[in-house]
């Protein structure tokens, strides 16, 4: 996968997930739930001041700084990366990876909190009330692809 295919996969998940989540803070109140995709999905804004599952979410600073060092540690190996030939899948890891920790990053350091909104209608009411956002499954999908494209080179 060349450099600005990756680049552009990265922006283009952040400006989405952006978008997303401008529309989310607009038209829906924090907490609230609506039927999407026929009942398969529920939106709900949810603010999310930690890190996954409210991890941290007393220590608000300390969880935007690591974010924030992650993703720039990330963008280094992200970079390093287009400087050997082949593993598209390793490359495209980590723009998916990246297009979410932008996103996700960028919420913290300017709302102070993540915005998510869609959660799944299963009868586990533990999971159903967990919220997820797209730069959540991005960021999932970028860590198995690494994880597979790692495997591959051994």
């Amino acid at each position: 996968m060349a450099v600005i295919g990756c680049a552009v996969l990265a922006v283009g998940i952040f400006l989405l997930d952006l978008l997303i989540k401008n529309y989310m803070e607009r038209h829906l109140e924090e907490g609230e739930t609506r039927l999407f995709c026929k009942g398969r999905l529920l939106l709900r804004k949810y603010h999310n001041r930690g890190a996954f599952l409210d991890l941290g979410e007393k220590k608000q600073g300390a969880v935007a700084l690591l974010s924030l060092l992650l993703t720039l540690f990330m963008t280094m190996v992200f970079l390093t990366t287009f400087s050997f030939r082949g593993n598209s899948t390793l490359k495209a890891g980590l723009a998916l990876l990246l297009g979410g920790a932008y996103s996700n990053t960028y919420d913290r350091l300017t709302r102070r909190y993540v915005v998510d909104y869609v959660s799944f209608p299963v009868k586990s009411e533990r999971f159903r009330r967990i919220v997820f956002n797209i730069s959540d499954f991005c960021i999932l999908v970028g860590a198995l692809l690494m994880t597979i494209a790692g495997i591959w080179e051994r």
